[in-house]
Parts: C-alpha cells; sequence; structure tokens
C-alpha cells in the first residue's frame, strides 16, 4: 500500500509519535525525490527552448582531477589534451575571403574602358594596353515564364478539292508527346513545381500566389492533381528502388508522425507516418520514404521480410518484431544514447551536481568511441574493423560495465536513470557495429535523410489525401537519392520526366534510377538540342 494511501484519512494515523516521526520522515523524502525529479524537467524544458541544440560539451569542464575514465588504462584513450604550442618563423595559412564564383556560370563581359581622348599620353604618344583587371559579379534573373505553342500544319490536295472521296489525302504530325496530356504544362514547369515544394518546402498556396504576381492563374488544386499524376507515371521506380535498397548490407530505418487527411475510416486529426529506408550498395545508396497510417512495426517487417543483413533503427520498441526474423541482425543507434545523457547535462547545468558529473563520464566514453570512428573514416573496412577490435572493443567494455555499476545506484525515474536504462536495453545492438567494418556505430544516415521531409512538413503541414501522401513520399525518394548520389536534383527530375515518357522496357527504367544515372550523363541529355521544353 502506497504511504499516502495509508495517510489518507485520521483513522490511519499511528499513536505512536516515533511512527508519526517516521512517516513525516518518509514523506518529506519521497517529497524531495519528485521536487527534484520536476526540477530537472523543467530545467530540461528551458535548455531545449532557449539553449543551444548542439550536443557539444566543454571538455574542460569534465570530472575535475580525473585523468582517465572507470575500467580503462590511460593507454586506451584517446588524448583529450590541448596540443602543445610551437613557434615557428615561417608558416602557411588559408587563404580567406570570398569563393571565386563556378566555371560552369555563362559569362557576359562588360568592358569599362576610359573615353578615346583619354588614351593620350601628355607626350603626345598613343596609351597602349598593357593589361586588364578583372571582377565579377554574380547576377540572377527571376523566374522567366514563355508560352510554348505547337503549331502543327495541315496538308491537302488542290486536285482533289470538292471531290468526295474517303481517300482524300490530308496530313498533319502527329502532336507531340506529353508528360500530362491534355494539360497546360512542360516538364520544366512540372520540375519547377515539384522543386519548390520538395526541395525548397514552399507549399502550393504560396506557390499560387508567386504565380499570380506574375499575372499567371495556377491554382493550388491543379497544381496538386499534377504532382500525383505524375507522382502515378513515375511509380514504376519504387519497386525497383526497393529491391536496390535491400541489395547492400546494411539498411538504415526511422520514421515520423505525418498528418493526412481524407483517409479512409479515420479523422482528420489521426497520425500517419512517414518511414524512410536507407540502404543500398555502399557507392550507390538508395533512400526510400514510405507512407503509412500506421505506426506498427509490421511496416518495417513486411518491407524488409526476405531481406538478409543488418538493420539500424533507434530505439522505437516497434522495430523489436524483426528480433523474430533471423536473416537479420538488429543494431542501436549510439547518438540517441549520447543524446540522453547529454539532457542530463543540460537539465543540472550547477558545477558540481552529481548527476551532470555522471553523465559527463557517459559522454566521455562515448566521444572516445566518436573519435576513434573519425580518425577511421577514410580507412578500407578491413582497417576499421581492426582498429575497433584493438582500441573500440575495450572501451566500449568499460562502459557497459561502468553502466552496470551505476545503475542501481540511480535514481530510475530520473533523466540519469532512463538515459542509463535506455543504454542497457540497446546495449546488444550498439555493440553489434564492433564485428565490421561497413557498419557504423548510429543511425544518422537515416535521420539526415528524414531531415528534409521534417522541414517542409513544418511548412506545408499536411498532406490533403492518401494519394497526396504517397505522391510526396516518391518525390522525395528520388530528389533524396539524388542528392547523396552527387546529383543535381533538379537536373535529374527534368531528366527522368523527360524520358520515362518514352519507356517501353523495364531495363529502360533502371537505367533511370538516381543511383544508376551519373551528372556527365545528365549534363549531356541537358545539352541535346532535341529536349522538350
Amino acid at each position: 500500500m502506497l504511504l499516502w494511501d495509508m495517510i489518507s484519512t485520521a483513522e490511519n494515523l499511528p499513536d505512536n509519535v516515533d511512527e508519526l516521526k517516521q512517516i513525516i520522515r518518509e514523506i518529506t523524502t519521497q517529497s524531495q525525490k519528485e521536487i527534484d525529479f520536476l526540477k530537472e524537467q523543467v530545467s530540461l524544458l528551458q535548455a531545449k527552448i532557449f539553449g543551444r541544440r548542439t550536443e557539444k560539451y566543454d571538455l574542460e569542464q569534465f570530472i575535475p582531477g580525473q585523468s582517465f575514465l572507470p575500467g580503462l588504462e590511460s593507454d586506451n584513450l584517446i588524448s583529450v589534451t590541448e596540443p602543445e604550442t610551437v613557434v615557428v618563423e615561417k608558416h602557411t595559412r588559408k587563404k580567406t575571403g570570398r569563393k571565386p564564383l563556378p566555371d560552369n556560370l555563362p559569362r557576359e563581359e562588360i568592358i569599362h574602358d576610359i573615353p578615346e581622348e583619354e588614351k593620350v599620353c601628355a607626350c603626345g604618344c598613343r596609351l597602349t594596353r598593357i593589361g586588364e583587371e578583372v571582377s565579377e559579379q554574380l547576377h540572377v534573373e527571376p523566374a522567366k515564364f514563355k508560352v510554348i505553342r505547337n503549331i502543327r500544319p495541315k496538308y491537302a490536295c488542290r486536285a482533289c478539292e470538292g471531290v468526295e472521296s474517303e481517300d482524300q489525302t490530308v496530313k498533319i504530325a502527329p502532336p507531340p508527346v506529353q508528360i500530362i496530356p491534355k494539360s497546360m504544362a512542360t516538364v520544366s514547369l512540372l520540375v519547377y513545381i515539384i522543386a519548390s515544394k520538395f526541395i525548397e518546402s514552399l507549399p502550393l498556396y504560396r506557390q499560387e500566389k508567386r504565380f499570380r504576381r506574375h499575372g499567371i492563374t495556377l491554382t493550388r488544386a491543379t497544381m496538386s492533381n499534377w504532382l500525383i499524376k505524375v507522382a502515378d507515371l513515375c511509380s514504376p521506380l519504387l519497386p525497383l528502388m526497393k529491391q536496390e535498397i535491400r541489395s547492400g548490407p546494411l539498411i538504415n530505418a526511422d520514421e515520423s508522425s505525418f498528418q493526412v487527411m481524407k483517409e479512409p475510416n479515420r479523422k482528420n486529426t489521426s497520425k500517419s507516418y512517414i518511414w524512410v529506408f536507407r540502404g543500398g550498395l555502399v557507392d550507390k545508396p538508395v533512400v526510400l520514404f514510405h507512407y503509412e497510417p500506421s505506426r506498427s512495426g509490421q511496416v518495417a517487417h513486411d518491407f524488409l521480410d526476405g531481406y538478409h543483413g543488418y538493420v539500424q533503427t533507434d530505439g522505437y520498441q516497434g522495430y523489436n518484431i524483426l528480433e523474430d526474423n533471423e536473416n537479420i541482425t538488429l543494431m542501436g543507434c549510439l547518438a540517441h544514447a549520447r543524446r540522453k545523457f547529454d539532457e542530463v547535462v543540460k537539465a543540472n547545468r550547477k558545477s558540481g551536481n552529481k548527476k551532470k558529473l555522471a553523465a559527463e563520464t557517459a559522454l566521455e566514453y562515448i566521444r572516445q568511441l566518436y573519435a576513434l570512428e573519425k580518425e577511421a573514416k577514410e580507412w578500407t573496412p578491413e582497417e576499421r574493423y581492426l582498429m575497433r577490435q584493438e582500441k573500440a572493443k575495450p572501451i566500449m567494455k568499460a562502459f557497459g560495465n561502468w553502466l552496470r555499476e551505476t545503475y542501481p545506484q540511480t535514481p530510475p525515474k530520473g533523466l540519469l536513470g532512463k538515459a542509463i536504462k535506455y543504454t542497457l536495453n540497446q546495449w546488444d545492438r550498439l555493440t553489434v557495429y564492433l564485428e565490421n567494418g561497413i557498419l557504423r556505430p548510429d543511425n544518422n544516415l537515416a535521420e539526415n535523410a528524414i531531415r528534409p521531409f521534417v522541414v517542409g512538413r513544418k511548412n506545408w503541414l499536411f498532406a490533403g489525401s492518401p494519394e497526396g501522401a504517397q505522391a510526396s513520399a516518391l518525390f522525395y525518394s528520388l530528389i533524396e537519392t539524388a542528392k547523396i548520389n552527387n546529383l543535381n536534383p533538379e537536373t535529374y527530375l527534368k531528366y527522368l520526366l523527360e524520358k520515362i515518357i518514352h519507356v517501353k522496357e523495364q531495363d529502360e527504367l533502371l537505367g533511370l534510377l538516381p543511383n544508376r544515372v551519373s551528372q556527365e550523363i545528365i549534363d549531356e541529355f541537358m545539352a541535346s538540342p532535341n529536349r522538350m521544353p
């Protein structure tokens, strides 16, 4: 029975003074714990609202007097001291100032010359040009709109005029292929709308206003219908992208909430979700966004059905369903564990606070691990694996021992207790990255992939229908995959839409995937005089 229940009525109070004092002491202790917990929550909230968003922390403030971490010899540590200052007579310094403008931009030369009468010396001789000074400025021209008039001359035989015959000859060129039949939209206009919404996060209602400023009436409803039709045209690419993702050794997964209107049998206020999966070959990665009304782990289970390899996620329990798949090895995210300890530091800013010092110990273990990863960033997977076995594994072992020793001494409801519990619960998955050099300690690849969607969602807030949500998922998939494969996403979309309307074979579709085409091929195609406008 809870203490508060025992003393809820006067009849439950004991008559013995010592017992009453004991009850008061217990109430005081329990109340203080609740107060400390609430203070910590308020402090964390204030830090999130008003403090810095970075998870970096000052190593100089880390546990004064402690020279190495518990459970580790100093030889196992990466040095955190500042490098010794050395005075040298000569040194090189990076050139500062403005970077040169890209060479691929067109140049327009404007010559600013002196008048002809000033090109004569005081002695009477004509001045000779000995050089020039050149400076460059960046000029921009706002979007220009023009109307493409498709004119098809018709031809008939004069000799057959007035003759009633089914064989009378009338000839006309076939109409040009349109990406959306019987619409006024060109590929360039569609890409302009797609890029504005899914790259620049500009909602359709703002685009409608922008067109209106140019005297063009183009409603958000029309643009929305166009986007859905273009997405339907490109939808055969999705199974191929899914196939590409599953061909690699590692898949990173994440999910984020998403409000979708007009879902069958659901309120408009219901939460739906965008799932993101990143995988494929290391040098040809693919990002696939997937819309689902549910956050159930069954979504990930169905998507990954038949996949063999590693799957890296955060600590969301829905992914636990993948543990039943013997072909999948689940991995955790060390960045999520670090974030929870960082919250402890932010919520306990007072110097010397025990919770803060403990959290900084955990952060230092993690910092040591990331210092090793930074050092081995350009190494081969084999070299990275050997480094992890020699250096990272002992640090990870000591970190685990420290967590298990510290947890029993920590209030479980506090931020520190929750951080330690989360890390211990994820421990088997957090250590998986040590066994293979191609793996990473965190799920940042998936989090970085989904971030543009989160930014866009803050602007356009919701999808107007399930079809619109599916279209959004497709466009984000194409754009983000183009980005991570070093393509200009806007020129890639132009290339894709101009090509896909002529595709007849499955092999041709495969060659249009953003991880299968190079920027050089796109640029060569864009320079072709036979392109659609």
